[in-house]
């Protein structure tokens, strides 16, 4: 039982960070300026941009 639930909260842990919700948690911490706000988000649709060229060129 107690084996279960530990590997139970190690696949939640997995989950919630390929979501990105300990990213976000981390980043609501503290105020974000908006030039700030606006390079992370340009940062991360690049970062998106090359996770799906890469998964375009496994097929």
């Amino acid at each position: 039982m107690d084996n279960n639930v530990e590997k139970a909260i190690r696949v939640l842990k997995r989950k919630l960070q390929q979501e990105g919700l300990f990213r976000e948690m981390k980043r609501r911490k503290f105020y974000e300026k908006p030039s700030v706000k606006r390079k992370r988000k340009e940062k991360e649709a690049q970062r998106r941009l090359r996770k799906k060229m890469r998964q375009m060129q496994s097929y």
